[in-house]
C-alpha cells in the first residue's frame, strides 16, 4: 500500500511540474497560470520574433519591417546575442522592443532549478549589456515553461507570454505562403504572433520561410487596418 502510494505521489508531483508545458496549446490552462497569449491592444497585433539574432535573417527581418513602418518584439537567446551582438544594437536602434529566450534554448522541464536560474541570470546580463536596456518579456525555450521557470521570471519582475498565432514556418514543407496563411487566419487585434528570425535550433534555413513570410503578413495586417506593434512595456 505504501508503495502505490508513493507512485501516486510521484505521478502527481510528476504532472504538476509537466502541466505548464501545455499552455501553448491550452489557452485556459494558460489563463490560469496567469501567462498571456494576447495583448489589450484596440488596434494592433505584436509580431514576435524567437531565436535570433543571425546575421542571415535577422537583417531581412529589419528591413522588411522598416519598409512597413512596422515594430515587432525579438525574444534573444543569450549565446547568440555573445556572437552577433551589433544586431540586437540595430534592433533596438530601429524602435523594436527585446525579449529574452533563454542564454541557451534547452527545455525549462528538463532542467533543474540552480541551473535554470543561472542560465537566466547569464541571458539578461549578456542581452542588457548588448541592448542597453534589460529585457522584461520571458518566453521559454520551444514554448514550455516549467514551474521553476515561471517562478523565477516573476521573482524578476518579468512578463511571460506566449502567442495566440503562429507560422509553423519550422515544419517540413512549410512555404513563405502557408506560413503567412497560417499566421494571419482570423487574425484580430490584440494577437500575438509567433515566428522565428533565426535557425539556430530548427530545420536547416527554416527562418528564411519565415522571412520570405513576413512582407505578406505586413500586407495582411495593412488590409485588416491593423498596426504591427511592440510589446508595450509599462509606463
Amino acid at each position: 500500500m505504501k508503495t502505490r502510494t508513493t507512485e501516486l505521489a510521484g505521478f502527481v508531483a510528476a504532472c504538476a511540474w509537466c502541466a505548464p508545458g501545455l499552455a501553448p496549446h491550452a489557452p485556459l490552462l494558460a489563463r490560469a497560470l496567469g501567462i498571456s497569449r494576447r495583448l489589450p491592444h484596440l488596434s494592433g497585433v505584436a509580431l514576435t520574433f524567437d531565436d535570433g539574432p543571425d546575421p542571415r535573417t535577422t537583417p531581412i527581418v529589419l528591413a522588411a519591417l522598416a519598409r512597413a513602418d512596422a515594430t515587432a518584439t525579438f525574444f534573444l537567446v543569450g549565446e547568440q546575442v555573445e556572437r552577433f551582438g551589433e544586431l540586437v544594437t540595430e534592433i533596438v536602434a530601429a524602435g523594436h522592443e527585446i525579449g529574452l529566450h533563454g542564454y541557451r534554448h534547452l527545455p525549462t522541464l528538463l532542467r533543474t532549478p540552480r541551473a535554470l536560474n543561472a542560465d537566466l541570470d547569464r541571458a539578461e546580463a549578456v542581452i542588457a549589456e548588448a541592448a542597453g536596456r534589460k529585457p522584461i518579456f520571458y518566453r521559454a525555450p520551444f514554448g514550455v515553461f516549467s514551474p521553476a521557470a515561471l517562478l523565477s521570471a516573476r521573482r524578476r519582475g518579468w512578463t511571460p507570454l506566449l502567442w495566440s498565432r503562429w507560422g509553423r514556418e519550422w515544419e517540413h514543407g512549410a512555404t513563405a505562403e502557408n506560413v503567412a496563411r497560417r499566421a494571419t487566419k482570423s487574425l484580430a487585434a490584440g494577437d500575438v504572433v509567433l515566428l522565428h528570425d533565426a535557425s539556430h535550433y530548427g530545420l536547416s534555413g527554416f527562418a528564411d520561410t519565415s522571412a520570405g513570410a513576413l512582407p505578406a503578413i505586413l500586407e495582411t495586417l495593412s488590409r485588416l487596418g491593423l498596426a504591427s506593434v511592440a510589446v508595450s512595456r509599462p509606463e
